[in-house]
Parts: C-alpha cells; structure tokens; sequence
C-alpha cells in the first residue's frame, strides 16, 4: 500500500540526500527528514538546508544527547556490557534511540511510514526495524537499499548529479565512520584488511598514546546506584559527564579498541572504535562493584553479560527478555554507589583506589594478621566437604584400575 506520509531517518550526507530524493520519486508523497543529535559534530544549520534543498517537507533536529547517555549508555554501563570482549556498543545503543524518536516525529506529522538509510549487509538495518516493529507496528518500513536499482556508489552519484545533489569533490575518505558522544567508529574501505593498522590521522578523539602527556593523570569518578552522577566531586548531567571524560581520556590516548566482530547477519567485520570516557566509566563502575556487590549476585549478573550484550547489538533494546534483564541488573546496583581514583597514562587506565558507604569489604576479615572473626582452623573442614567428590572418584577409579 502507497505511503501518504514518510519520516526518514536523515543524516544530510550523500547517502541520505539521494534517499529523499529516491523516496520523492518514488512513493510520491511528503517526506520529513530527521536528524537526531547525539553528540555528533555536525553544521545543523547546513544539514536543515540540504534537507529542504533536496526536497524535504519538513526537517526535523533534535537534541537527543542527554537522553542518549541518561536511557542508554548508563544502562548498559550498569550490566557492563561488552560485546565479543571488545565492542563498547556505541553504534548499536543509539540506534533504537534514533527510531524511537523517528517514531514520535512521525505522529506528531501524521506519517504513515518510515525509512532508513541503512544497507542490507550490516547490523543497522536489524536495529531500526525491530525497533519500528516494537514500538509502532502499524508503520510501513521503507528500506531503500533492499529495494531500489542501483548496483554501486557509481549509480549513487550519477543519480545524485541528475537531482543536483551535492557530491563530495574532496578524496573520498577510505573507511566510513559512525560517531556519537560514547564513540567513534570505523569499518570498510582500507580497515577492510584485518592485518593493515588503522592510519593515526584516522583518529578523532584520543591522541596517539606516544604522543600523549609525559606525567600521568589521576582522577575521581562517582556513582549512585551503578549511574555515573560526578567527576573530581563536581556533579554533572549525563552527557556533560560523559563529555568532560572523553575529553581527559582522548588526551591521554585512551579507548582505543581494533577487533574483528561477528555481525548479525552473519558476517564478520573488522571495526575500529574510540570510546575514551566510556572505557573509563566500564573500569571504574566494576572496580566499585567489586567492593559493594554480593559473590553470587555479581558472578550470576556476569553470567548474563554475554546476552545482555548480544540483545543491544542484535537490535533487541526493545523486547520482553530486555525488560527482564534490566530489571534484575537494576536490583543489583543499589549498593553500586562510591567513588573510584583511577590513573591515565600513555594509553592506559587502571584503578589506583575505590570506597564506598556500602563496602563489603572488611579489613578485619581480609587482613593477614590475627583476627577474632576468623578462625583458621574452620578452614579444615570446610576444604574437606569440597574436596570429598573429588576424593570418591578417586578412590572408585583406582578400585577400577582406571586413570584418574
């Protein structure tokens, strides 16, 4: 069924402008563009008047930042996620955030359809949909690069150059990049060589770690309840918070991730990110959660991790099996709250000190010195009720004359 109205999901760059277009052609109809602010530097004045350019009934931009770091970056903090041991997941966490407000403007302009800009290879496309699906399923769902006939970037530009769409004349730039206020990231192009290091100048928001201050540098973080809330004893907004981090972390080189990472679809993929605050937060927030969380509680919270991660990265923010999740991980922080010191040098960070009002940790009982909470002794019994299958297996295998 035809579209009468259709919200897209705009960035202003080549891509995009030629899906505007694309859609006018196309379905007929008005298309709004939105651009969704989240902490990306762009010239928002010269992307509203590309967008109405190209042909944009309206353009929609909104500050989406504070609520970024607030309903989505410190979420994830708090279940520490990390995907396959490496990937931060700065793109996946604000692609749900980004439909989701694409969403809202298209009730607010009476839209009947949405569309992205996100090709058929990669993860993007997973996100927006099962989020278009979730939220608003009576939307249709417009994806342009699964629908439309051209074969290569040489058709793009040709079309591009028939519609009067500006085309970069600058050297194009040999990798693509993805960039919020939690990360940068970088894929294709010459980073499609797994064994080809990543060029210096590709970087933009940590220093190379060699060239990175001489004289190390402490700092303070502080939670309530597993969320970032200060930095050196100054109370910040979630996305001041943030900034003011990525800022002492860039100069001092640090965040800087190159893995090779299995994509949804089922490719692997090289990526390349910069996450410098971020990576600060993850090593502060589990340094204090060693101090104030119970054994069994953290070590079955970490047992999710894996999954907690996958879900975000597999565009499942919002799903039943999310919801349940978050809900046990904020039951676990409520005794996350503290400051941890940690130091930054030549493109390393680590924990140099934590405390808490609700520490589990007492010196009387770690201490090795004399104690009267402890006693040794009990240690005996308790080491022999757990080694006693072990000892029974023995002791039936050498009556079996088998190998133990």
């Amino acid at each position: 069924m035809k579209p009468k109205k259709i919200v897209l999901a705009y960035s202003g760059g080549l891509d995009t402008s030629i899906i505007l277009k694309w859609l006018l052609e196309k379905y007929q109809c008005p298309v709004v563009a939105f651009c969704a602010d989240i902490g990306q530097e762009e010239d928002w004045d010269a992307v509203r008047e590309k967008g109405f350019s190209t042909g944009a009934t309206e353009v929609v931009i909104r500050d989406l930042k504070e609520e970024f770091v607030k309903d989505f970056v410190f979420p994830a903090l708090k279940a520490n996620a990390v995907y396959e041991g490496g990937y931060l997941l700065g793109t996946a966490l604000a692609r749900p955030l980004i439909a989701k407000e694409q969403i809202r403007v298209a009730q607010e302009f009476g839209a009947d359809a949405v569309a992205h800009g996100a090709t058929g290879k990669g993860n993007d496309q997973v996100r927006f949909e099962l989020t278009y699906m979730a939220l608003a399923p009576e939307l249709k769902i417009i994806a342009p690069w699964r629908e439309w006939e051209f074969r290569g970037r040489e058709d793009l530009i040709a079309f591009a150059e028939k519609h009067g769409i500006p085309v970069p004349v600058t050297k194009e730039k040999p990798y693509s990049i993805d960039a919020n206020l939690f990360h940068t990231s970088y894929e294709g192009g010459i980073l499609e060589d797994p064994w080809q290091e990543p060029p210096e100048d590709m970087f933009q928001m940590t220093v190379s770690p060699e060239k990175a201050p001489d004289k190390p540098e402490y700092l303070e973080v502080s939670f309530e309840e597993g969320v970032p809330v200060a930095v050196n004893g100054e109370t910040l907004s979630p996305a001041k918070l943030l900034a003011l981090l990525n800022e002492i972390a860039g100069r001092h080189g640090v965040g800087r991730v190159d893995m090779v990472e299995n994509r949804f679809v089922g490719i692997k993929s090289r990526g390349v990110y910069e996450t410098p605050g971020g990576t600060l937060l993850h090593l502060a927030h589990r340094a204090l959660e060693h101090l104030t969380m119970d054994r069994e509680v953290m070590h079955l919270r970490d047992s999710l991790i894996p999954r907690f991660a996958e879900l975000i990265y597999y565009g499942f923010w919002y799903s039943p099996e999310m919801e349940a999740m978050r809900a046990f991980i904020d039951e676990t922080q409520k005794n996350v709250s503290g400051t941890v010191r940690l130091k930054l040098y030549k493109g390393n960070a680590w924990v140099v000190g934590r405390k808490s009002p609700k520490s589990l940790y007492l010196k009387e009982l770690a201490t090795f010195e004399a104690d009267t909470l402890y006693d040794q002794k009990d240690a005996e019994g308790f080491i022999k009720l757990q080694g006693l299958r072990l000892k029974v297996r023995a002791l039936i295998n050498e009556k079996r004359g088998g190998s133990r």
